[in-house]
């Protein structure tokens, strides 16, 4: 059985997410969704519109979604970017569509064998596992995110060692999907 997972890097300025309904292919739909000068709820509507108009993100098996990075220094942004993250987790909960969140380190881990890796070890990583040069970390991420959720359910895009595999088992993966 095939399953359809997305994943969502999400930002204020740039989200990351990757899809692609009904296949396990290297190459998902990627793409950045940019909000440009919206701010507080208009820049929320905008981005969740663009994750859910079209349909993809509620007919997804499981959406998997990068964890908010809480050492990173946001300033003033700290507040609005926790807003985002719950604004769209609450409408993946209403929906019920099944999601699991990845936290940073473990989603580097995953992707690249340490958890402390760099943006540019994540976006080598992908070019050496899948031959995929993406020049935005925000799609990287999406990648890897989406990546993670099809290993989970026994559908890896790449080999990857069992090392960095293992990092999975530190998600909350959601109950009763089956691989």
């Amino acid at each position: 059985m095939t399953h359809f997972v997305v994943g969502l890097d999400l930002s204020l300025t740039a989200t990351g997410l990757a899809d692609t309904p009904g296949t396990r292919t290297i190459k998902p739909g990627i793409r950045t969704i940019k909000a440009g000068d919206l701010r507080g709820c208009d820049r929320f509507a905008y981005i969740a519109s663009e994750i859910f108009g079209d349909g993809m993100a509620q007919t997804a098996d499981l959406v998997v979604i990068e964890g908010p990075a809480y050492s990173r220094a946001l300033g003033s942004g700290h507040h609005e970017a926790a807003g985002l993250w719950w604004h769209i987790v609450y409408r993946l909960t209403a929906l019920d569509v099944p999601y699991a969140v990845v936290p940073p380190t473990t989603l580097k881990k995953y992707a690249t064998g340490r958890g402390g890796a760099t943006k540019p070890d994540m976006r080598m990583a992908l070019f050496q596992r899948a031959g995929l040069d993406l020049r935005d970390d925000n799609q990287v991420d999406a990648w890897w995110l989406r990546a993670a959720g099809l290993d989970h359910l026994g559908h890896p895009p790449v080999t990857l060692p069992q090392a960095q595999r293992d990092a999975l088992a530190k998600v909350a993966w959601p109950k009763g999907l089956v691989p």
